[in-house]
């Protein structure tokens, strides 16, 4: 017997505790759930992201192609997070990156078009719009700074802080790309950390 998928859609209207009952109603008549394969992309370099992810199950890698043809990877959404290149999604233009995904990954998405008529129609809609960009906004300024004023040891330490659930599930060669090393040195650091 095939064991029951939990309700998604109530786990992601979770998120909005105090939003009305009208607004709410909205919110989840626009949701649609899709399920994808190991390695399938949700989106890639050249399109325009029409939805926004939200991360049910699995996990979404964020990367770009450099001019060596190599992925660097960008960013890791996991459950209960969102996958996107959110400028892409919020001004409609073309993203430089590919979202993949590195598991069998169930996804909720909602349309950019109906979105904006949430915004435009229920105040609670704008406001939680509002602390996903900047949920979004500070998890990319994190890693920047990281490469700013970090080493490259300190970016792995806060890595691992901040994402225990990931380590075993993301590939070095993914986390050494992410973090801007080397596998190699990602090797070392890992060495050098466990003769601690």
């Amino acid at each position: 017997m095939e064991k029951e998928l939990p309700n998604y859609f109530d786990i992601f209207m979770e998120q909005f505790p105090t939003m009305g009952t009208e607004a709410k109603n909205f919110t989840r008549s626009i949701l649609s759930l899709k399920k994808y394969s190991k390695k399938e992309l949700l989106y890639q370099s050249g399109e325009i992201q029409k939805d926004i992810a939200y991360v049910c199950q699995g996990l979404v890698r964020k990367y770009y192609i450099n001019e060596k043809g190599n992925k660097i990877s960008v960013g890791f959404s996991s459950e209960l997070q969102y996958a996107t290149d959110y400028p892409s999604f919020i001004k409609q233009t073309p993203s430089k990156y590919y979202l993949e995904c590195i598991e069998p990954t169930i996804i909720i998405s909602m349309p950019y078009t109906k979105l904006q008529e949430a915004y435009d129609n229920f105040k609670d809609s704008e406001m939680y719009g509002r602390l996903v960009a900047e949920y979004v906004l500070t998890r990319e300024t994190d890693r920047i700074e990281g490469f700013l004023f970090e080493t490259a040891e300190e970016r792995y330490l806060n890595f691992v802080a901040n994402n225990k659930k990931l380590l075993n599930r993301i590939s070095l060669s993914h986390l050494a790309s992410f973090l801007g090393i080397e596998r190699q040195s990602l090797s070392r650091i890992r060495s050098k950390l466990a003769k601690r």
